[in-house]
């Protein structure tokens, strides 16, 4: 039988978010095994309000809503390597872009009989506007050189205001049905529409990461940007480019965010979604000062928060209090990831492998 190198075990990346998933499952079936009219991993089939078959349970409901923190969790990654830093604005940029994307649709009026622009136009100028304020942030940081959670604290602090004044602060209704699939259901598909978005995100994510150098770029500027710059890379470009990327996940999550209910409220949508995107980061085990990361680790990382919040749901425990559990998780991966905590394993590691090697 292959023996176990624990040293190599506890410098893998995906050590983190597999334990997590583990305690997690456990947690559940010990939680099933108590109350037997609960079945978290029961997946059911039911009509949902729109009078569509599809299927629901908590796994479902973390491929949901996990989906759309998943895309965010792309540009995140990306930003969080080049920086070093992190985008607190996320949330308030979903109120922008959102806001820009009913705008249009709607034509300025709240109560339309029929949409004033098609669903793609909306969009296609949420992403406009996403991008917008990504550069903007990318601005600050990589020309000006702000750390990237003050330069961000911008458009934190002011863009749900600005989000509201895009419609007059008034709360504009999407007239077509239509629109609320892309946060629900489309008819014949009992799988929430935001999976298949997601999908789509991180196949083109992947498919960038393998076939351009910005994987490659970004972990160097992100690791050392003086030598990244001897070596002919050009760490502006590459950090303004991180956030843009993040303005165009942030968009894609704004058509999900507002479908969901074919409106906005401007102080409550994607309200602290900026503090999961950048603990999905830290879930998949990468490192919040830069340089290497795992796409892939992140991306797991986001359903695993889902996972988490789903899990503390069933146990009542009130929407307030959640985010204090969320920092006591975040509490245990900054001190499990730390260098002293990790030597300190590696050391016990070898001292048994010395003691084995005495004995024999």
């Amino acid at each position: 039988m292959k023996k176990i190198d624990l040293k190599k075990l506890l410098s893998n990346q995906l050590l983190i978010p597999f334990t997590a998933i583990i305690i997690l499952c456990i947690v559940n079936i010990i939680y099933d095994c108590v109350n037997t009219d609960a079945a978290f991993f029961a997946i059911e089939t039911k009509t949902n309000n729109s009078g569509f078959t599809v299927f629901s349970g908590p796994l479902i409901t973390i491929l949901d809503n996990g989906s759309e923190l998943a895309i965010l969790a792309i540009g995140m990654t990306l930003v969080t390597a080049a920086s070093g830093g992190q985008d607190i604005s996320v949330g308030a940029t979903i109120a922008i872009a959102g806001s820009a994307m009913l705008r249009v649709l709607c034509g300025g009026n709240t109560r339309p009989e029929t949409l004033a622009a098609p669903i793609i136009v909306g969009f296609l100028v949420a992403c406009i506007v996403g991008m917008l304020c990504g550069a903007f942030n990318g601005l600050l940081v990589s020309v000006f050189r702000i750390q990237p959670m003050i330069a961000t604290l911008i458009l934190f602090t002011a863009g749900r205001s600005i989000a509201a004044w895009i419609n007059n602060n008034e709360l504009p209704i999407v007239p077509d049905p239509k629109f609320a699939y892309f946060g629900s259901f489309i008819p014949g598909i009992p799988i929430p529409t935001t999976v298949f978005i997601a999908a789509a995100c991180i196949i083109v994510a992947a498919l960038l990461l393998k076939f351009t150098n910005l994987g490659l770029y970004t972990q160097a500027v992100g690791i050392n940007e003086s030598s990244s710059r001897l070596n002919g890379i050009n760490p502006t470009a590459i950090k303004f480019i991180s956030f843009i990327i993040l303005g165009l996940c942030v968009a894609v999550a704004a058509l999900i965010k507002v479908s969901r209910l074919s409106t906005i409220n401007y102080s409550v949508i994607a309200k602290d979604i900026e503090m999961d995107a950048i603990l999905a980061v830290a879930l998949g085990g990468n490192a919040l000062s830069g340089g290497k990361f795992n796409m892939w680790a992140s991306i797991l990382g986001a359903y695993i928060i889902q996972f988490l919040t789903t899990t503390l749901y069933r146990f009542q425990v009130d929407s307030s209090a959640l985010p204090a559990y969320k920092a006591v998780v975040v509490i245990i991966l900054v001190v499990f990831s730390s260098p002293v905590v990790r030597d300190k394993l590696s050391s016990l590691s070898n001292k048994k492998k010395a003691l084995k090697k005495g004995v024999a």
